[in-house]
């Protein structure tokens, strides 16, 4: 067990120059984003220093990949995703995705009802794309005031004040993908209904 772990720890080094250089970016361009020194860094890639997760983790979001993918971890054999649903108000939410840093996929359900309560837009970093399922939801954007049924599609900027809710007494069910600024959803095939 010993021998597989160091050498997962020595591929490390060469795994994170490769990225940097993949990605185009400086020793010093990657310490200011993440907060890292330069000679940290620099005995990081050449192996002179064993990667620990204070160090990984600032470096996993700053390539924007799972911190597996920086260490190369075996695979545990069950691609299965066990999600925990929590709920955010009177909502469920069930996490689709565990990728740290990237983009961020959740089941989203209302009962049935008036959930949502008050309107609250908010605002906040990323991009959102948002896909209803069943039901109707109530999707308050900036100064718009729109009801998307099952099978539409909306994508806006958090910047913008937004607000989810039921647009009648019944159930709705969406799919919520969350992403970092800047980060834009590319769609290859477009649905057209019937005539």
């Amino acid at each position: 067990m010993t021998d597989e772990f160091d050498a997962v720890l020595t591929a490390v080094g060469p795994r994170l120059r490769e990225l940097r250089r993949r990605s185009g970016t400086t020793l010093a361009a990657l310490s200011e984003t993440t907060g890292i020194p330069i000679s940290t860094l620099s005995r990081l890639e050449s192996g002179q220093r064993k990667p620990g997760l204070e160090l990984l983790l600032p470096l996993a979001k700053a390539y924007r990949v799972p911190l597996d993918d920086l260490v190369a971890a075996p695979a545990t054999g069950d691609p299965r995703v066990y999600p925990r649903p929590f709920k955010r108000g009177e909502m469920t939410v069930v996490p689709l995705t565990r990728k740290p840093g990237g983009l961020q996929a959740f089941k989203q359900i209302l009962p049935a009802g008036r959930a949502g309560g008050e309107p609250e837009p908010r605002s906040h970093e990323g991009y959102h794309w948002l896909y209803v399922l069943n039901g109707r939801l109530r999707v308050l954007l900036g100064d718009q005031d729109l009801v998307l049924a099952a099978g539409e599609v909306a994508e806006f900027d958090t910047h913008l004040p937004h607000w989810f809710g039921n647009a009648d007494e019944h159930p709705v069910e969406f799919l919520s993908i969350l992403g970092p600024q800047g980060e834009r959803f590319h769609i290859r095939a477009r649905y057209r209904p019937e005539r």
